[in-house]
């Protein structure tokens, strides 16, 4: 049995109280399949550490992606009632231990208030990230159900980018 928390959309917002370390991964990813031991060895002595660890498959999660701005796999954060640092060290485990006992983490810098996932700003990145995954799913409906070249469904996106834009423009 797994101690690592599983995170998505809907309890997301745990992570705003006590002290976290949040791994987003893509289960595809090499570099992820590779850190995956070593942050099920982390989740183990957590207790001790006194945090929880988590984790976010971001092919799964596409808003809570967004809401962290994830670009590059893993990327790690550091949470403490709210207060989110970016993991940018060694992932190994002595490391990723020494990080919390030695309290490494205050001396990097907490992400910018408005850049926050639990700000307004990234609550629309989310609302964004979600948008791009509706539209995938609509492409992939239109070209593997229906059969539609995936030439026309561009097409399709880019006359209804279009209307819309008339649309609003009226």
């Amino acid at each position: 049995r797994s101690s690592v928390r599983v995170l998505c959309g809907s309890n997301w917002s745990l992570v705003l109280q006590g002290q976290w370390m949040l791994e987003f991964y893509a289960p595809w990813c090499p570099a992820c399949q590779q850190i995956e031991a070593t942050w099920e060895s982390f989740a183990k002595e957590s207790e001790r550490l006194g945090i929880t660890v988590g984790k976010v498959d971001v092919t799964q999660e596409p808003g809570l992606s967004g809401r962290f701005f994830v670009t590059t796999l893993p990327t790690i954060y550091h949470a403490n009632d709210g207060v989110f640092r970016r993991y940018r060290g060694s992932r190994t485990l002595e490391d990723l231990q020494g990080y919390i006992l030695e309290r490494k983490w205050e001396a990097v810098e907490p992400v910018a208030g408005w850049k926050s996932p639990s700000s307004i700003m990234m609550h629309g990145m989310a609302g964004l990230f979600h948008f791009s995954g509706w539209i995938r799913q609509i492409h992939n409906y239109l070209t593997g159900t229906l059969g539609i070249h995936v030439w026309v469904s561009y097409a399709v996106f880019i006359l209804a980018t279009l209307l819309i834009g008339l649309f609003l423009g009226l």
